[in-house]
Parts: C-alpha cells; structure tokens; sequence
C-alpha cells in the first residue's frame, strides 16, 4: 500500500491519493488499511512520504563512494528512466509532497524537508569525500538537487527527457570546473 500511495502521490500529488486509488493499486483489501493505518489517510500519506524518501535517500547514500560526480549522473539516468517508463506522468513523490499540500497535510511538507535535508547531507558528503570544503559542498549539492529536480518537472510539463539532459550536463560542467578551480587554487569571489 505504501508503494502504491507513492506512486499515487508522485504522479498526482498528495490531494490525488486517495484510499480507494491505493486500494486498487495494491490490490489490498479495505480492511487492510484500518488496520496498518488507523489514522486513515494522512497516516498513509506521510508513511508513503517516508518510504519513498528512505528508498531514494539509501540509493544516494550507497553511492556516495562513487563520487559526486557519478552520484549526479546515476541521479540524472534514474530520472530519465523513470520519467520515460511512466510516460512522464511520474515526478518525484517530495516535491508533490513539498508543494502540494492542503491545510490537513501540513505534516507532509515538514516530512519533504527532512527528506530533503538528508539527500543535501549525503551529496554534501560526496563532495566532501571529492576534496571541496563544506560550504562548497553543501552549496553545490543544494545547487544539484534544486536543478535536478527542476528539471523533473519541465521534463514531465513537456513530456521529452532534454531538459533533465541539459541540466545533467550543465551540473557536469559546473562540479568538473568547481574542481578544476579548487586544484589549481583559482581565487573565487564566493570564498
């Protein structure tokens, strides 16, 4: 049920699941809901929410020893494979979360920051492992998740994988001279 409230939620946002989508979904029977989710709705929702952000989180985190660098790209390939395979009609169950919450979900976006948090901790991590410093670290990760996800959705409002492309590249470009400037001790005005 939990698979299924995250799919729901990615392709329609958190106001688009409903327990009888989940329940047709999963296959589940009615009484399976009441009885692991007896908050009913916003209970699924924000388990779903968790879900999914531990599933992408431990993906991140497994590849944190690759490199930031190999981390974005497999970030960028899972995207565009998953947008393709679901006739972009799959975005990212966080961001659905983050910004499309009504009053009585108001839990979910504070879930959405933590998740978050944790894949701006773990690619920080990477491009500390990389050799840059923490600030630029945490800045060039917050930069690539930020892009990255944006890309997800104007692939998704356009139904073509180029924008994820562009960015994928344009974040390439940006960690390869970051590292380029870094090694060769360039000054810069952000430091």
């Amino acid at each position: 049920m939990l698979i299924s409230a995250a799919e729901v939620m990615r392709e329609r946002g958190a106001a688009g699941v409903t327990i009888d989508e989940v329940l047709a979904r999963s296959g589940a029977p009615r009484g399976s809901v009441y009885y692991h989710f007896p908050e009913g709705r916003n209970q699924i929702l924000a388990e779903a929410l968790r879900w999914a952000g531990d599933t992408i989180t431990d993906n991140i985190d497994a590849a944190t020893g690759r490199g930031a660098l190999a981390l974005v790209r497999g970030f960028s390939a899972f995207w565009e494979r998953t947008l393709v395979e679901s006739d972009f009609g799959a975005g990212c169950p966080v961001v659905a979360a983050a910004i499309g919450c009504a009053n009585d979900e108001a839990g979910l976006a504070s879930i959405a920051s933590d998740i978050f948090a944790r894949w701006r901790d773990a690619l920080t991590r990477a491009f500390v492992a990389d050799g840059f410093d923490d600030a630029e670290a945490e800045s060039l990760a917050v930069t690539c998740i930020a892009s990255l996800e944006g890309a997800v959705i104007l692939c998704r409002s356009i139904r073509k994988p180029e924008p994820l492309r562009q960015v994928a590249s344009q974040m390439e470009f940006l960690i390869k001279s970051r590292e380029f400037v870094r090694r060769n001790g360039i000054p810069t005005s952000d430091r």
